[in-house]
């Protein structure tokens, strides 16, 4: 049996793209973190799907975006809808665009896909990419628990508000914010520490 690294959602593809298309639910959240880059600036949407609705917003403010998503149906329609959008199809935690820097990355609706050490992993990956004072935004409970996935039926888990605060401490970014949106989902908003002159 291959490997799957898009963590179920290559075959769930069509249904994923039919639920967030058109949705809305976090866009306020995602405009306002935009708001908050420099003009122009670049930003790395990790797990991006189809690009509904996180991208389209990312490019409305003017931000210059890379993408990745491990399903390749995924990246097949981001692709089709976003050509001039480099896009990547690999797993999040050992993608090619961490060897880039970035004013600000996004992971919304992924982090908890992941198993506990590559959710270590993609920040400490996410970190070495910012610029000083960048910002990343990704979501996930606050508590402490485990599910399984509605779309793919497989466990997703949340490693908490605690956990994932020492994690973004040890890797240099400071929690600056949380958000819920109107969907009750969590957001951590988390800046990258400024080099210290020596």
């Amino acid at each position: 049996m291959i490997d799957d690294t898009s963590n179920g959602y290559e075959a769930v593809a069509d249904a994923f793209v039919a639920a967030r298309s058109g949705s809305t639910t976090g866009l306020a959240i995602i405009r306002q973190w935009a708001a908050s880059l420099p003009a122009g600036g670049t930003v790395i949407d990790i797990g991006c799907g189809s690009g509904e609705p996180v991208t389209v917003a990312l490019i409305d403010a003017g931000l210059t975006v890379s993408a990745l998503d491990a399903s390749p149906a995924l990246v097949a329609a981001f692709r089709q809808r976003f050509p001039d959008v480099d896009v990547a199809c690999e797993p999040a935690e050992r993608s090619r665009f961490f060897g880039h820097s970035f004013d600000g990355a996004v992971a919304i609706g992924l982090m908890f896909l992941l198993p506990e050490k590559a959710q270590r992993t993609l920040i400490g990956n996410v970190a070495e990419a910012l610029n000083p004072g960048g910002r990343f935004l990704f979501t996930a409970p606050r508590q402490v628990c485990a599910w399984d996935d509605v779309l793919t039926g497989r466990r997703s888990a949340s490693l908490g508000a605690e956990e994932y605060g020492r994690i973004l401490e040890a890797a240099g970014l400071d929690l600056i914010a949380e958000h819920v949106d109107e969907g009750q989902n969590n957001y951590f908003e988390a800046r990258k520490r400024a080099a210290r002159s020596g």
